[in-house]
């Protein structure tokens, strides 16, 4: 007759015990689980990804083909957002960060942005104009300015101080509450209607939907944002060239590289001269995508005085091209 031992190779014991283990730590029977994984199933790639549920989500509102692509490549920005902000989750939870953990997980980020950057020619010469102009105007006041993860992101990547336009932060002063500067953020003058400052209704329905929830964020960041997490480094790593490198590169990419796509994308299709297509609610777009006009810069202290003055400015030129290059 046949022993367990006999039966069961060394590995399978060895993972037996360590389950047995698992299991009666918590007070669990193994021999029950055991038998609930005899009635599970094997588990599949289309299950597992929930593949077909993903393939079901491109709901065009009209017929025109190509506004499939335009939904796609916004559902895949959303989830590269998604990575990003699980890599600012795992940064924050680090009482005791080391260089190389910081490195890694910023490098990551810094990576999914890049990809998106290199992709976004999918939205500026990947899309027949004239079809792009029709389904545009059926999807109004809808705009990528509505990403609340792209906001998370920014919170979760630096002081909220640095969120905040220049000049109101310099009225507020530094001793400025965390809500004060909240109230002041940048985007909340992004999407206003050029004729009257007024805040559009695309602004408008972004706050009513997510406003509890970034005041939630930003007080779970307010101290563990990227920024807070690299300060709590040894000080001689602060200053080492790899962090240094991948801070500049995730700022370039997030305030610089980032808007310059969108804003090549909007002049590519909704630019007429001397008028612009109102396809985005009639906001102030030529105003708010610009990094020269905005100079958002999570890390002022790790730019030189030059380079701070000329933001955005240099990559605007090589992006764009002079025929919408900035003037000075």
């Amino acid at each position: 007759m046949t022993t367990p031992e006999e039966e069961f190779s060394p590995e399978v014991w060895q993972q037996l015990r360590r389950l047995q283990t698992k299991y009666a730590a918590d007070g669990q029977d193994l021999a029950a689980y055991l038998e609930g994984l005899y009635y599970a199933d094997y588990v599949n790639y289309w299950d597992y990804i929930k593949l077909d549920t993903l393939l079901s989500l491109q709901q065009p509102l009209t017929k025109i083909p190509d506004e499939r692509i335009f939904i796609m490549y916004h559902q895949i920005t959303e989830l590269y957002f998604k990575l990003c902000l699980c890599e600012y989750e795992q940064l924050g939870d680090l009482g005791e960060p080391t260089l190389q953990e910081v490195v890694l997980r910023v490098g990551r980020v810094n990576r999914y942005f890049e990809n998106l950057i290199d992709s976004f020619d999918v939205m500026v010469d990947g899309m027949d104009k004239q079809q792009f102009l029709q389904f545009r105007m059926s999807l109004m006041p809808a705009s990528g300015f509505q990403s609340v993860q792209y906001r998370m992101i920014e919170l979760a990547s630096t002081a909220l101080s640095n969120l905040v336009p220049e000049e109101r932060r310099r009225l507020l002063g530094e001793a400025a509450a965390h809500d004060e500067l909240l109230g002041c953020i940048y985007w909340k003058s992004g999407a206003t209607v050029e004729d009257t400052g007024a805040k559009a209704l695309t602004l408008v329905q972004f706050e009513e939907k997510y406003t509890a929830q970034l005041m939630e964020h930003a007080r779970h960041f307010q101290d563990r944002n990227l920024w807070a997490v690299v300060q709590r480094l040894p000080e001689e790593d602060r200053q080492h060239p790899r962090l240094l490198r991948q801070l500049r590169q995730l700022d370039v990419n997030v305030n610089v590289n980032w808007p310059l796509m969108h804003y090549k994308s909007a002049v590519r299709y909704l630019e007429r001269h001397p008028d612009a297509i109102a396809a985005t609610g009639g906001t102030n777009w030529r105003k708010y995508l610009p990094p020269k006009f905005q100079r958002r810069i999570f890390y002022p202290q790790i730019w030189s005085p030059q380079e701070l003055e000329d933001w955005g400015k240099g990559w605007v030129e090589s992006v764009l091209g002079e025929e919408v290059a900035y003037d000075g």
